[in-house]
């Protein structure tokens, strides 16, 4: 494991159709003990992290702070690409209009307005930095995904587009004045008085505590895949960002709603590897075992539905198969295309044995995005002063109870130049951070002590924290299981040890994440988006609203 001063080697798959070049990276990643205080923190290193630096560090000094390496983030892994209204005939309104309508009456119009109208200047200013979106005929090639009414949605290398903007953003952060600490994990958010000034975090080459102050701190961790046996998410993705905030005193927001992505690669010995949506998008059909399309069985846009009803029907598929996985079919489409469109995905299932060109990938679905996460304004503030968050970890309810595809890179941006704009005096003076008083209601509650009647419960690990949240918090829920792994959770957080290194950290976090994500779902007595309980199988009007949580006192539990 590197210490400071290292320089990064990124690939940064810039000839999508030969071998990916290698940059090498030089990073101020000089010890903590040169400089301390700073004007920005930033917690995490992805495309919501490097955007805010770099629009951050002109208007003082900037620290990233990241667990890993600078590449280790979801943002790499992103192949759908950006959505935008960018294309002939498509407006922000239509943009709009099907976000909300994906949103499954969660989404705030506001942010969602904010989303829409200011995501085409913000994709102009990644092509101003050089990310080499896809082009035809030297125009920017618009693709469509499920659930969208145009085509708008921008790639760079055909599925490659998160590798462009990660290394083309790490790129612009090693020429600049940011201050970058690899291997550095945020442990803790100071506060005081009401605010937060500072972090703490660990170096986990040496496990030495540091310690920073800041006049903005502002969380970017993205979301917490690991906490799910099957995910399309990188290793780091633990939910760091929200149990930091949380901790520290923050609201977080609509934590059951998490979006399963339908297509997964799924064969025994294999990751859980992303076949995009964008497959569906050029064509590509589902189909069963006996080779049967049959998402029309489900919704009137077969395989361009919604995330949600595409997961929930290859679930119900595979149920009735006996377990199996379904079948991705895009050998309809000229051998060459389908190679220059999905490079990456073509290599990965050549790999494991399958030539997408003659016939289907096995899939399924896999934990992928977290829709709700710490609670902000359209401005990125949280209801702790001082503390901001951006991209996945946050949430505006710009996405609702159902995010719509390519929605998630396009969020980073617009809202990282909001974050600092709003430090900057750009912002009006913040209500109640969160929807607009005319959206939505709210049901607010803290962290319930459940009485602990487990008769017995599985010893913690990663693995059993995995196998739980699978089986009882993933695309089916009931309410008796969900009250059974609120227990469980509980238990295991009550007696696990104090943590010491960062497999122990990043394990009581998701503990905690996963304590959220429970008492969201028990509460929520409906299925509505990417929350299905079989208990309560219709959507009501009565819980067109967000389900908001906030720590319990010390005291409170101390009494429990």
């Amino acid at each position: 494991m590197r210490g400071y001063g290292a320089s990064l080697a990124l690939g940064c798959g810039l000839e999508y159709n030969g071998q990916p070049l290698t940059q090498e990276l030089n990073l101020r990643t000089v010890p903590p003990v040169e400089k301390t205080d700073y004007d920005y923190i930033i917690i995490g290193s992805g495309i919501a992290g490097l955007n805010t630096a770099l629009l951050a560090q002109e208007h003082g000094s900037v620290l990233i702070l990241t667990k890993g390496r600078i590449e280790d983030c979801n943002t790499l892994y992103a192949q759908g690409g950006i959505a935008a209204a960018l294309g002939p005939g498509d407006s922000a309104v239509l943009h709009m209009q099907d976000t909300l309508t994906a949103g499954a009456g969660l989404c705030d119009p506001e942010a969602v307005s904010v989303l829409t109208r200011e995501g085409p200047q913000r994709v102009a200013n990644l092509i101003q930095w050089g990310v080499p979106f896809d082009t035809i005929h030297g125009q920017i090639a618009l693709g469509r995904e499920g659930a969208h009414s145009m085509p708008r949605i921008l790639h760079a290398g055909g599925d490659a587009t998160g590798q462009h903007i990660e290394t083309t953003l790490a790129q612009r952060v090693a020429q600049s004045s940011i201050t970058v600490l690899e291997f550095s994990l945020a442990t803790k958010i100071l506060v005081e008085e009401g605010r937060a000034y500072g972090v703490e975090a660990r170096d986990t080459a040496s496990s030495r505590t540091l310690k920073f102050t800041g006049r903005y701190i502002i969380v970017a961790t993205g979301g917490g895949g690991r906490l799910y046996r099957f995910t399309t998410n990188p290793e780091v993705a633990t939910g760091d960002g929200v149990a930091l905030a949380f901790n520290a005193g923050a609201a977080v927001m609509d934590l059951e709603f998490y979006q399963f992505h339908p297509t997964a690669f799924s064969m025994e010995g294999s990751p859980s590897f992303l076949l995009s949506e964008a497959m569906r998008g050029e064509g590509a059909v589902l189909r069963d075992n006996q080779g049967r399309a049959f998402m029309s069985d489900y919704h009137p846009l077969a395989d361009l539905a919604p995330r949600d009803v595409v997961s929930r029907a290859i679930a119900a598929e595979m149920e009735s198969s006996g377990g199996g996985p379904v079948r991705l079919d895009i050998s309809h489409l000229p051998a060459d295309t389908v190679q220059a469109r999905f490079p990456t995905i073509y290599s990965f299932c050549m790999e494991h044995g399958v030539d997408i060109t003659k016939e289907p990938a096995p899939v399924a679905p896999a934990a992928h995005y977290m829709m709700g996460g710490i609670k902000t304004d359209v401005w990125g503030r949280t209801s702790l002063g001082g503390l901001y968050g951006c991209g996945e970890v946050a949430c505006a309810a710009v996405h609702g109870a159902n995010r719509l595809a390519s929605n998630s890179l396009l969020d980073t941006l617009v809202f990282a130049q909001r974050v600092v704009a709003s430090t900057l005096g750009d912002a009006p003076e913040p209500a109640t951070p969160g929807p607009s008083p005319d959206g939505p209601a709210y049901v607010a509650a803290t962290l319930t002590q459940r009485q602990l009647v487990c008769a017995s419960a599985p010893a913690l690990s990663l693995e059993s924290l995995q196998d739980l949240m699978w089986r009882n918090v993933g695309i089916n829920r009931n309410g008796q299981r969900l009250l059974l792994s609120a227990r469980i959770l509980q238990l295991w957080q009550r007696t696990m040890p104090k943590p010491e290194d960062l497999p122990s950290f990043e394990l009581a976090n998701m503990v905690l994440l996963a304590r959220l994500m429970v008492e969201a779902a028990l509460l929520r007595q409906e299925s509505r988006g990417s929350h299905f309980r079989e208990d309560f199988p219709q959507p009501s009007e009565q819980w067109e609203k967000h389900v908001v949580l906030t720590k319990i006192s010390t005291s409170q539990e101390d009494a429990t």
